[in-house]
């Protein structure tokens, strides 16, 4: 049995994260500093002497990017790498592909406010964390998880609200604490789980 390592990624900076608009499923690749927070993630990841078994991605060119990133530094591009929209971002429905303050001038700054921040109202034609939640879960407790309590290492690369959704579970937090939960671009968390999923050790691998 190994240590039963889960560790949770970010993807790099996109380039709609860089221009202020909504992203969700839209689906935009990396900016240059991206593309560096991804390889410094993945130079922190090998500084610990994490190796993985697996590693989980979603359908978004981004988090693909990252992950791929990441297993060069560690030099592991061979692992076994599943693909699954399951881990996409929130959807942002309406809201996508627009500028956050001009969607703040066409529906007011404390409606935006509310649809980014509140845990189970969901945007015009889009997804509320909770939604997100739904689908995330699922796939996690089906797929990825029991790989983790095998005790195989396992490395995932998706987005803020897919792993808020995770750390959601993994750490016990409200659906109050969650919303402000705030996961920075390319900071790795490194979570080591009891044979019964909850959480033994967690660290941030942090400059």
């Amino acid at each position: 049995m190994g240590d039963r390592i889960l560790v949770l990624v970010r993807h790099g900076e996109s380039e709609w994260n860089k221009k202020n608009l909504f992203t969700g499923w839209r689906d935009v690749d990396l900016t240059e500093n991206g593309i560096e927070e991804a390889r410094t993630a993945g130079r922190r990841i090998k500084a610990q002497g994490l190796r993985f078994d697996v590693g989980f991605t979603s359908a978004l060119i981004r988090a693909q990017h990252s992950l791929d990133l990441v297993l060069e530094e560690i030099g592991q591009q061979n692992i076994p790498v599943f693909k699954d929209q399951a881990l996409n971002e929130r959807d942002y429905g309406d809201l996508s592909g627009l500028n956050k303050d001009d969607a703040r001038a066409k529906w007011g700054a404390e409606q935006v406010h509310v649809w980014r921040r509140s845990y189970d109202v969901a945007p015009p034609g889009g997804e509320s964390l909770k939604d997100t939640a739904a689908r995330v879960l699922p796939y996690y407790i089906q797929d990825i998880l029991p790989r983790v309590l095998r005790g195989e290492n396992v490395l995932v690369a998706a987005h803020g609200n897919s792993l808020r959704a995770l750390v959601m579970v993994l750490e016990h937090l409200s659906p109050e604490k969650i919303v402000a939960r705030e996961l920075a671009t390319g900071l790795p968390l490194v979570y080591r789980l009891n044979a019964d999923s909850t959480v033994a050790e967690k660290r941030e691998l942090a400059a």
